[in-house]
This record gives structure tokens, sequence and C-alpha cells, in this order.
């Protein structure tokens, strides 16, 4: 098991405690039938109702969804990131050209309370990029798509030589690529914060805080989970996950050496994938194309392309 493996599967503990004490209460019909140990409970008076707060307002974890034109995302509060960002890309949608990165600009999210808001000022002298978790990249097919991936809550703290306008930005165009043998590819990003390994034989999760006063985490790691779609119904579909570290990497790293398992992924972000999706269908990402950053490597793992794709491919 590789370190990123040890590190992953360390984080589950982090995650997975307040998992279930959600579950229960999220349903305003259950707040009022919690249930009880025995039959003979239920018939005598309550003692205590600690449901009977919820009627003031529900504590969370509140996770602000927002729906973009290129995109659906969730925040997080707390450390004033993305959980996780879902967004669509095809052949058409990145043939099209709508429009222009240089009429775009990072705003804040207005929909975010004031408290718990990513602000510009955090990331001035800070040392970071403004890292998109949906390239601007995959949302020319429109100005207000291309608008929508400079708003902060599709944003993360990234470093930027050797990550974010390096190795990161060459993955993100290995998932564009995709779409010249994938006719519908669909991807989750977003950060994490995983534990590390100290002198002491002690796991801990360390990640600096950016802004004065300190607002916006920095995430150690960024995960994508690629899903691509034959575009038939029912038709099988090739999965892919890969966890990389918010670091300068060496170009000559292959791709396949950040691939991890659906499952760890989960475990470290505390989030579900694809558990509706038959393991029939399932196949595997990175043993149906060459999983490689490499525009002449990639090609060699295809199929003969439609004459559609060649063009957007070249």
């Amino acid at each position: 098991m590789t370190k990123l493996s040890i590190a992953i599967v360390a984080a589950a503990s982090a995650v997975t405690g307040a998992a279930c004490t959600f579950v229960y209460f999220s349903s305003k019909n259950n707040i009022s039938n919690y249930p009880t140990s025995s039959l003979a409970a239920q018939q005598q008076p309550r003692l205590v109702y600690p449901a009977g707060l919820f009627e003031y307002g529900f504590p969370g974890p509140v996770n602000d969804l927002a729906k973009r034109h290129a995109f659906i995302s969730s925040y997080d509060r707390r450390m004033r990131n993305p959980s996780w960002v879902v967004e669509h890309i095809t052949p058409v949608s990145l043939a099209a050209q709508g429009g222009d990165r240089k009429f775009s600009q990072f705003v804040e999210d207005s929909t975010v309370p004031d408290i718990y808001r990513a602000r510009l000022k955090d990331y001035v002298r800070s040392g970071y990029d403004r890292g998109h978790q949906v390239p601007a990249a995959d949302a020319q097919f429109s100005q207000d798509a291309m608008d929508d991936t400079f708003v902060l809550t599709n944003i993360c703290p990234q470093v930027g030589d050797g990550f974010n306008r390096d190795y990161w930005s060459r993955f993100e165009q290995f998932c564009r690529r995709l779409t010249s043998k994938y006719p519908s590819v669909r991807i989750v990003t977003g950060p994490l914060y995983l534990p590390k390994l100290h002198n002491d034989g002690k796991w801990r999760v360390s990640y600096e805080v950016i802004g004065a006063p300190p607002n916006i985490a920095v995430p150690t790691h960024f995960y994508k989970v690629i899903v691509a779609e034959d575009g038939k119904t029912g038709g099988p579909v090739a999965v892919g996950a890969f966890v990389l570290p918010n670091a300068a990497i060496d170009n000559k790293t292959p791709l396949i050496q950040f691939s991890v398992s659906i499952e760890m992924v989960e475990r470290a972000s505390g989030l579900e994938f694809l558990h509706r999706l038959p393991a029939s269908r399932k196949m595997e990402l990175c043993k149906q194309i060459h999983c490689d950053l490499s525009v002449r490597e990639f090609n060699k793992s295809l199929t003969t392309l439609p004459e559609q794709s060649r063009k957007i491919l070249n």
C-alpha cells in the first residue's frame, strides 16, 4: 500500500464519526417521530426531547448548493472551499466558442452568508493561485458559463508553479481529450485534507489557512472522479479516480501513479460516488485508455474516431 493510500485510509476516522448524526434528523417528519428503545418506553411520558432544539433551527452542516451554467457545486463553509464540483463535457460543448476568458474576473459568491464567505483579499500575497475546480477552458460555450467558473465557490488555493499552471493543467487537458473517445464525460473535482505520518509515528492532519484573519484552508490534496459514458442507454461506464498532492509535480510523473479506488476517495472525503451505478456496467478507465498526460501516448490508445472527435482533438 502506498503512502498516499495509507493517508487516505487514515483519513476515514476523521469523516465517519459525524456522518450518521445528520441522517435521521435531516427529515422534518423524523424530528417528531424519533425512535424509542422499546414499546414500553413509547407508552411512557418523554423525560427528554433533544430534537426540540430543531424547532429553532438545525445546526447543520449546511452545504451551499449552487447550480451554474456549466456545473453544480457544494460549498464547505468551515473550510471556505467547495466540497465538490460536478461538470459535464462533451465534444459539442468543448467545440462551442461563446466565451472569452479575458472578459471574466474572480468574484466572491454573494449567495454564501458573509461570515462563511471566501474573500478575494484572502489570496493577496498568499503565495497560492486561485485554482479552478471546473476549469474555465471547459466552459467556453458561453460567456455566462465562463464567468461562473471564476466565482470563489469554484476556487481553491493551489500551488502555482509545478501544479496549477503545470501538472494539474495537463491533467485537465487529459480530461478534455477523453471526449475524443467518449461522447459524454462527467467529472467531480474537490479538495482533500489528508493526514501525514510524523516522526513520532503518529498521523496528523495539518494545513495552512490563508487570509487576515485566517479564513481559507489550503487543501493538502485534490481529487477527480471521472465518469466516461459511451452514450448508449444502459451501456458501460468507464470510471477513474485520482488523488494528487497540492504540490509541484514533475511533469514526467505518470498519471497512473495517482490513480486510486473510488472507495479511497469516499473514505477521505466523506462523500459517496456512483452508488447507483451497477457493478456490471462499471469499467476501469485506465484499462480502457492509456492514462497518460502525453498527447502522443494518449492517442495511441484510441480506436478509430469519428470525424467530429478528430477535429476537436486536433
